[in-house]
C-alpha cells in the first residue's frame, strides 16, 4: 500500500473508528504502577528503563490502534488499472420509431431462390450491433435510443452485458411515429464531454429516416463534434426502392426529402463522415463490419478491478507492536 492508497482508504464499518480514542489509555499513569517510596534521590538514574517504558508505551498504544483501524475493515473500491487495446469509443444512437418495427426491404429474388423469413428493421439492427459487441469488447461502449426524445439506455461502459440488454430491450414495445434526430445527435455527444481522451472515437446513427436540422442544433452538434474529436457514421436503413440512394447524393444535390437534406449536412461537418446504406441483413452486417475496421485503433482505458482489503496490512503491525511488547518486558523483568 503506497501514500496515495493511503488517502483514499474507506471503510467498511467505518462506526468502529469512533473507538479510537481507546489507543489513547496506555499514555495515562496506572495506581498501581506508582510504588510509595519517601525518596529515589540516593538510586542511580535508571535512563534505559525509563526509555524502555516510554517506547512500551508508545508501541502499545499504535497497537490498539491498529487492531482498531483493523477491524472498520480499510480497503480502497475505486482502484483502476490502465490497459491498452484495440478498438474505439462508439456511441450507437439507435432509431425506436414505429417505422423501425417494418419488414426489411430485401434485394429481388432471383429465379430459383426460395422466399427468406421476414424480419423487421429493428431486428436486423439488433442482430449487427449484438455481432459487433461480441466481437469487439474491448470497445466502449454507449447506448441510446431515440424517438421523439433521447432515451440514454447506457453510459460508456466495457460491460458488455449491460449493452447487449440494452440492445434486446430495444425490441420491447412500440415507438411513436416521429422522431427528433437533431435532440438525440446532440445528447450522443454530450455523452463524451468530461471525458479524456484516449483513443478513436465515434458515433454510429442508426435510421431508416432523416431531418431537416435547425441553425441552433445545426450549430451544437457541429460545434460538439469538432469539441470532442468523433467521427460520425450514418447508417441508412432503406425503405423501400424508392428511397433515395444517399451513396450518389453530392452535397449540391437538391434537399427534396429528409434524408437527402440530413446527408448533406453531415458532409459539410468537417469531421470524418461516411454514410452508408442497409437494405438487408446482409448489408447491415457488412456496414457494421467495415465500420469496426476502421475504428480499429490502439486504445487506453481504465479497468476497475475489485475492492482491495488491507485489513491483514493492520493485523500484522498490530502483531509485530505484540511482538516488541513481549521483548520489552522481558527485558524489564530480566533487569529487575
Amino acid at each position: 500500500m503506497n501514500l496515495p492508497e493511503l488517502f483514499q482508504l474507506d471503510f467498511g464499518l467505518p462506526w468502529v473508528l469512533l473507538l479510537l480514542p481507546l489507543a489513547l489509555t496506555p499514555l495515562f499513569e496506572r495506581q498501581r504502577d506508582s510504588i510509595g517510596i519517601p525518596s529515589l534521590v540516593w538510586l542511580p538514574a535508571d535512563t534505559l528503563g525509563q526509555t524502555l517504558r516510554k517506547v512500551g508505551t508508545c508501541v502499545a498504544a499504535v497497537c490498539l490502534a491498529t487492531l482498531i483501524i483493523a477491524l472498520a475493515q480499510p480497503g480502497t473500491s475505486k482502484n483502476y488499472i490502465e490497459r491498452i487495446g484495440r478498438g474505439a469509443e462508439l456511441s450507437v444512437l439507435m432509431d425506436r420509431s414505429a417505422s423501425m418495427d417494418a419488414e426489411v426491404r430485401r434485394h429481388q429474388l432471383k429465379p430459383g431462390e426460395q422466399a427468406r423469413p421476414s424480419v423487421s428493421k429493428n431486428q436486423v439492427v439488433k442482430e449487427a450491433l449484438s455481432w459487433l459487441v461480441n466481437t469487439r469488447p474491448d470497445n466502449r461502449y454507449a447506448l441510446t435510443l431515440f424517438n421523439v426524445s433521447a432515451i440514454p439506455v447506457a453510459p460508456f461502459s466495457d460491460d458488455e452485458a449491460l449493452i447487449l440488454a440494452g440492445l434486446a430491450a430495444s425490441g420491447i414495445g412500440r415507438g411513436p411515429n416521429k422522431t427528433n434526430m437533431g435532440l438525440a445527435l446532440v445528447s450522443a455527444i454530450e455523452q463524451f464531454d468530461g471525458r479524456s481522451y484516449s483513443g478513436s472515437r465515434a458515433i454510429l446513427l442508426v435510421s431508416d429516416g432523416g431531418a431537416r436540422l435547425d441553425d441552433t442544433t445545426q450549430q451544437q452538434i457541429r460545434a460538439g463534434l469538432t469539441r470532442n474529436n468523433i467521427s460520425l457514421y450514418f447508417i441508412y436503413i432503406q425503405s423501400s426502392a424508392n428511397s433515395p440512394d444517399l451513396e450518389t447524393v453530392g452535397p449540391d444535390a437538391e434537399d427534396v426529402v429528409e434524408e437527402i437534406a440530413l446527408h448533406q449536412f453531415f458532409q459539410q461537418l468537417g469531421t470524418e463522415y461516411r454514410v452508408f446504406q442497409a437494405n438487408d441483413p446482409e448489408s447491415m452486417k457488412e456496414a457494421v463490419q467495415e465500420i469496426d475496421q476502421q475504428q480499429n485503433l490502439p486504445l487506453a482505458y481504465l479497468e476497475q478491478i475489485p475492492r482491495v482489503d488491507y485489513s491483514r496490512w493492520f493485523y500484522i503491525a498490530a502483531a509485530i507492536c505484540c511482538l516488541v511488547l513481549a521483548v520489552l518486558t522481558t527485558i524489564r523483568v530480566h533487569r529487575l
